[in-house]
């Protein structure tokens, strides 16, 4: 009986022994939280033309037919400058009465104003001052703004964020290498991106003499882009 109890006590004793191995040999982990910036200038990739045509009119449905003869004709005149890959559509239509508020009577209707705005999306940045002459000539009488993008399609973009997530990266390895341990893995990412720039370019049209009358031409510049991209990760690291 004796002998039976000590083969017990060795056996629970040798268990205790054995879950205490167990348990140094098990790795800790933490969580750290890590982000990277990256900053790039890069050329745009596509003009974003806004324009319009605004026709006054006494008679409402003149003014809304004249606007849509002209629209027409400004609609087909960007078609043959733009190129086949620009996007040409409408981005605001309106129709609305014009008062005379004088000699304090009740407002008067005097007239109508007819507004019809397009928005053209170009990939030739060369030809963007071609779009504003030919689009002014066939009747668009105001621009309402010349912006250059960059489409969320473009190499530049991943590029940044490529960038950004390796700085995150490295700040993750040289945690852990402080810690005596190693990256598990990427638990949770979290990203974001600013692309900001010039949005309205100066233009002007300019009229020369050199024996003839010269057209008169609009020269646009588009400049360079900032893109900033931001990633944050959150990674388990053992040690």
């Amino acid at each position: 009986m004796k002998l039976l109890k000590l083969l017990i006590a060795i056996a629970i004793g040798l268990s205790l022994v054995a879950a205490v191995g167990c348990g140094k040999k098990q790795n800790r982990t933490t969580k750290v939280t890590v982000s990277g910036e990256a900053m790039t200038k890069v050329e745009p990739d596509a003009a974003v033309i806004v324009l319009s045509v605004v026709t006054q009119n006494a008679q409402a449905i003149t003014a809304q037919q004249t606007n849509a003869r002209k629209s027409e004709a400004v609609a087909n005149a960007i078609k043959n400058t733009a190129g086949t890959n620009a996007e040409i559509k409408t981005s605001d239509y309106s129709l609305q009465p014009q008062y005379d508020y004088r000699d304090n009577r009740l407002p008067k209707i005097v007239g109508y104003d007819a507004r019809n705005s397009v928005i053209v999306t170009m990939s030739d940045l060369k030809n963007v001052g071609a779009v504003i002459d030919a689009a002014s000539s066939a009747g668009a009488n105001s621009v309402d703004n010349v912006s250059f993008i960059l489409r969320q399609t473009s190499p530049a973009r991943g590029q940044a964020l490529s960038d950004a997530t390796h700085q995150a990266m490295n700040k993750a390895q040289s945690i852990a290498q402080a810690l005596g341990g190693r990256v598990l893995r990427v638990v949770e990412e979290n990203e974001s991106a600013t692309v900001t720039g010039e949005r309205l370019m100066e233009y002007e049209a300019t009229l020369g003499y050199n024996g003839d009358l010269r057209k008169n031409t609009t020269p646009i510049t588009s400049g360079q882009l900032n893109i900033k991209s931001n990633v944050q990760l959150i990674v388990e690291i053992e040690g």
